[in-house]
């Protein structure tokens, strides 16, 4: 399947999770294996070669960067919700297009000096993925670039990544 017909599979849902807010919503994408493997072919061809790991964002940057990371035979730093882990090294509040949110990074998984690239689904507002940068960053790796499925470019998620490589196979 080609990348086109493989986005097109995104569905996109009105007033969810909040009355005015239009939910791409990435799970016919993921159920049709071969638009599945479009992305994640298309994805994996973003990241720079000298990249030492893929930053996936909770929850569905993990299914994206997982699959980029085993076609690149790379490992995968998981950064999370609050609550879901034993072992800390940071943790970033910040805001969404619909409210507030953190992550936060398990301890003793980026390496200072690392070279990371953040993987997600949809670029918004932007404050999801700049809280996974500064994550990385305050653990000492260098954040490389931003690989996205879709970008919401009415939202303007670039400016809050301003100076970063953002790349993204579909911006709406």
């Amino acid at each position: 399947m080609d990348l086109e017909r493989a986005l097109g599979l995104i569905a996109e849902v009105p007033d969810f999770p909040e009355p005015g807010v239009l939910f791409r919503d990435l799970s016919p994408l993921f159920a049709d294996a071969d638009g599945f493997a479009a992305v994640i072919d298309a994805l994996a061809a973003t990241v720079d070669p000298g990249t030492d790991v893929l930053a996936a964002v909770e929850a569905r940057g993990f299914l994206l960067a997982a699959a980029v990371g085993y076609a690149r035979a790379m490992g995968v730093v998981l950064v999370r919700k609050p609550g879901k882990l034993p072992s800390v090294a940071g943790r970033v509040d910040y805001a969404l297009e619909y409210g507030t949110a953190s992550l936060e990074l398990p301890s003793g998984v980026v390496r200072p000096g690392q070279r990371a690239v953040v993987v997600d689904d949809v670029l918004a507002t932007g404050g999801t993925v700049a809280a996974a940068c500064e994550l990385l960053e305050k653990a000492g790796a260098t954040v490389t670039g931003v690989s996205v499925v879709m970008e919401l470019a009415a939202l303007d998620g670039r400016s809050a990544l301003a100076g970063r490589k953002v790349s993204s196979l579909l911006v709406t």
